[in-house]
């Protein structure tokens, strides 16, 4: 897949631009489907353009936002991207469809969000992990070669955690993906990524169309 990378010069400008972003995406979702539909993962670069979505023209009551991903733990874990979320949207995170992670039969429930979703996302924002994982599609996974199902859980422990995951189905439904990278640490991935290199996991992702906003910190140095 073709990713189009802008980059900026910090994490501040670059979570401006992906919020303002965001915004005039919903915008043209609202008018032209009449909801906008952005799913959301976790990571340490988008706590910033979360909170600062809540402060532009977004048209909160037609958004239905998503997780892409999300840690096996008990509802009040600071693990969970839950947590997290709560903290940059605020009284907006009322918009959220959390991932039922807390269910008994979680094979079961994962099929019960992936039912739940729309049959096309308007946006889904991602990371990138060093090792090369995105949403929670990590290295050696079997969850890697889930086909038949937008939604599952990850048989491995990664991090501490089994997750529950949007598959490459799931993300393969996103008219758009907006990748948001930064840190030096994320160089040599973004640059795997951006060559669309199947040996990690983020470089066999799929979809309708890719913008990669990075800050120059995790930027490849442009050649010339």
């Amino acid at each position: 897949m073709h990713h189009d990378l802008i980059v900026f010069d910090d994490l501040d400008a670059l979570s401006d631009a992906a919020a303002r972003h965001v915004a005039g995406v919903a915008r043209a979702a609202v008018r032209d489907d009449g909801a906008f539909h952005f799913a959301l993962s976790g990571g340490r670069s988008p706590w910033e353009m979360f909170g600062r979505l809540t402060g532009l023209e977004m048209p909160w009551d037609r958004t239905v936002l998503w997780q892409v991903d999300e840690r096996i733990a008990p509802a009040d874990d600071p693990d969970r991207n839950l947590a997290h979320l709560r903290v940059a949207l605020g009284d907006k995170v009322a918009h959220v469809r959390p991932m039922p992670v807390e269910d008994g039969d979680l094979e079961t429930a994962a099929a019960r969000y992936g039912s739940a979703l729309p049959p096309q996302l308007h946006l889904v924002h991602l990371g990138i992990g060093t090792d090369g994982h995105t949403a929670s599609l990590v290295p050696t996974d079997p969850v890697l070669e889930v086909r038949d199902r937008p939604v599952a859980v990850t048989a491995t422990v990664y991090e501490g955690r089994r997750r529950m995951t949007f598959t490459y189905p799931g993300l393969a439904r996103a008219r758009q993906v907006l990748w948001l990278v930064s840190g030096p640490d994320k160089r040599a991935p973004l640059e795997k990524l951006l060559d669309a290199d199947p040996s990690i996991p983020a470089g066999r992702v799929e979809a309708g169309s890719s913008i990669v906003m990075a800050d120059r910190a995790a930027s490849p140095p442009v050649a010339g």
